[in-house]
C-alpha cells in the first residue's frame, strides 16, 4: 500500500492511496467523518437572553462552532479518570456576557483553558439591540460525529478510476478544530484499532 500526498494545507488534505480495497476505503471515510474525537459545546446555562433568538437556537449555533484543542491532553468523558464527573482533562468551561447594541461573535467566548478556544473569532452568533444582554456559561467536551454532527471530524470524498480499481483519491476537509492532517492520522489509529480487535476475535475462534 502506497500513499502519495497531492496537496496539503491546515484545513484540507488531498492524497492518493494505492492498494486499498473498496471496503477499506469506505470504512476510512466513515471513520474520518464520524469516529474522530472532536471538541464541541454540549451544555449551556443561560443567565440572561434578551435577544430575538430563543435559547435553543443560540445553543445550536454555539454547538456548531469548531473549537481548537490539544488532542493529546483531553479524554472522552466516559474514558476519563474522573469517571465522567468532569475535570480539566475531559471538559472546558466557557463564559460569555455582552450588552447591545452589538453583534456577539465566537471570539466573545472566554475559555477556562487558554489553549482551548474557538478556531475562528469572527463567527456571528446573534445581534443584540440597544440594552439587550446575552449572558451564559457553557461546557465543551469531546464527542463523535456519529453521535451528533457538531462533533463531525471532516467532510470527506474519494474517487477511483475504472482502469485502476485499487487506487483511491481522497479529499479531506477538516470540519472541527483539528488540522486536516491530524484528523487523518487519528482516523488511521481508529482503523488500526478496529482491525486489531477483529484479529483478536478471529484468533479466539481457533
Amino acid at each position: 500500500m502506497k500513499v502519495n500526498i497531492k496537496k496539503k494545507s491546515k484545513e484540507r488534505l488531498e492524497f492518493e492511496i494505492n492498494g486499498l480495497t473498496t471496503a477499506l476505503a469506505g470504512e476510512l471515510r466513515r471513520i474520518l467523518i464520524s469516529e474522530v474525537p472532536a471538541m464541541a459545546i454540549e451544555w449551556i446555562d443561560f443567565h440572561q437572553n434578551d435577544s430575538v433568538l430563543w435559547d435553543e437556537v443560540i445553543a445550536n449555533r454555539l454547538g456548531l462552532i469548531p473549537i481548537k484543542f490539544d488532542q493529546s491532553f483531553f479524554n472522552m468523558k466516559d474514558d476519563c479518570k474522573c469517571d465522567g464527573k468532569g475535570c480539566v482533562h475531559c471538559q472546558v468551561n466557557f463564559a460569555l456576557k455582552k450588552k447591545g447594541p452589538a453583534t456577539v461573535y465566537s471570539g466573545d467566548l472566554k475559555s477556562s483553558d487558554k489553549k482551548t478556544r474557538p478556531l475562528y473569532d469572527n463567527i456571528p452568533i446573534v445581534k443584540l439591540s440597544e440594552g439587550q444582554v446575552l449572558e451564559l456559561e457553557a461546557t465543551a467536551q469531546l464527542g463523535l460525529g456519529k453521535t451528533h454532527a457538531k462533533w463531525q471530524g471532516a467532510v470527506v470524498g474519494y474517487d477511483t478510476s475504472e482502469k485502476d480499481g485499487n487506487k483511491y483519491d481522497f479529499i479531506v476537509e477538516s470540519a472541527c478544530g483539528l488540522p486536516a492532517e491530524k484528523v487523518v492520522m487519528k482516523s488511521l489509529e481508529v482503523l488500526k484499532g478496529k482491525l486489531d480487535d477483529f484479529t483478536k476475535d478471529v484468533e479466539r475462534l481457533k
